[in-house]
Protein backbone atom coordinates (compact mmCIF):
# COMPACT_ATOMS: atom_id res chain seq x y z
CA UNK A 1 0.00 0.00 0.00
CA UNK A 2 1.25 3.60 -1.03
CA UNK A 3 0.54 6.68 0.25
CA UNK A 4 1.53 10.08 -0.65
CA UNK A 5 1.41 13.10 1.92
CA UNK A 6 2.81 16.14 2.67
CA UNK A 7 5.41 16.06 4.57
CA UNK A 8 6.14 17.55 8.16
CA UNK A 9 1.75 16.74 8.47
CA UNK A 10 0.63 14.81 11.16
CA UNK A 11 -1.23 11.66 9.65
CA UNK A 12 -3.26 8.29 10.77
CA UNK A 13 -2.78 5.55 9.29
CA UNK A 14 -5.48 2.63 8.75
CA UNK A 15 -4.04 -0.69 9.13
CA UNK A 16 -6.59 -3.36 7.86
CA UNK A 17 -7.89 -5.96 10.22
CA UNK A 18 -6.31 -8.91 8.95
CA UNK A 19 -2.98 -7.26 9.35
CA UNK A 20 -3.56 -6.24 12.63
CA UNK A 21 -5.22 -10.68 13.83
CA UNK A 22 -1.93 -11.69 12.07
CA UNK A 23 0.74 -9.96 14.16
CA UNK A 24 -1.68 -9.80 17.31
CA UNK A 25 -1.70 -6.14 17.90
CA UNK A 26 -3.85 -4.91 20.50
CA UNK A 27 -4.99 -1.67 22.50
CA UNK A 28 -1.55 -0.59 22.67
CA UNK A 29 1.57 -0.58 20.40
CA UNK A 30 5.16 0.54 20.17
CA UNK A 31 6.10 2.75 17.14
CA UNK A 32 9.90 3.23 16.37
CA UNK A 33 11.93 4.14 13.91
CA UNK A 34 14.43 0.86 12.89
CA UNK A 35 16.97 1.53 10.11
CA UNK A 36 14.64 4.29 8.70
CA UNK A 37 11.54 2.51 8.24
CA UNK A 38 8.72 2.78 11.02
CA UNK A 39 7.80 0.04 13.12
CA UNK A 40 4.63 -0.97 14.78
CA UNK A 41 4.62 -3.87 16.89
CA UNK A 42 2.24 -5.24 20.15
CA UNK A 43 3.58 -3.33 23.16
CA UNK A 44 6.30 -5.76 24.60
CA UNK A 45 5.22 -7.18 28.40
CA UNK A 46 8.23 -9.40 29.94
CA UNK A 47 6.78 -9.97 33.24
CA UNK A 48 3.50 -10.86 32.00
CA UNK A 49 2.39 -13.32 33.47
CA UNK A 50 4.94 -14.10 36.47
CA UNK A 51 1.74 -13.50 39.15
CA UNK A 52 0.33 -16.97 37.79
CA UNK A 53 3.95 -18.69 37.38
CA UNK A 54 4.65 -17.94 41.31
CA UNK A 55 1.31 -18.75 42.70
CA UNK A 56 1.64 -22.24 40.59
CA UNK A 57 5.05 -22.94 41.59
CA UNK A 58 4.17 -22.32 45.33
CA UNK A 59 1.52 -24.74 45.00
CA UNK A 60 3.34 -27.11 44.01
CA UNK A 61 6.32 -26.67 46.08
CA UNK A 62 8.90 -25.69 43.79
CA UNK A 63 9.53 -21.92 45.24
CA UNK A 64 12.67 -23.37 47.29
CA UNK A 65 15.99 -22.17 47.08
CA UNK A 66 17.95 -25.06 45.37
CA UNK A 67 20.75 -24.92 47.84
CA UNK A 68 21.85 -23.04 51.21
CA UNK A 69 22.18 -19.47 51.08
CA UNK A 70 26.25 -19.19 51.81
CA UNK A 71 26.34 -15.61 54.04
CA UNK A 72 28.93 -13.45 52.88
CA UNK A 73 31.44 -10.68 54.30
CA UNK A 74 29.32 -8.55 53.48
CA UNK A 75 26.10 -10.09 55.44
CA UNK A 76 28.26 -10.63 58.49
CA UNK A 77 29.51 -7.73 58.56
CA UNK A 78 28.00 -5.04 56.72
CA UNK A 79 24.40 -5.79 56.49
CA UNK A 80 21.79 -3.78 58.51
CA UNK A 81 18.28 -4.83 58.96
Amino acid sequence: MNITAKPYVSRGIRIPKTLIDQVKLGNEVEIVVQRGQLVIRPVSRPRNGWDEQFRAMAEHGDDQLLDKPVPTKWDRNDWVW
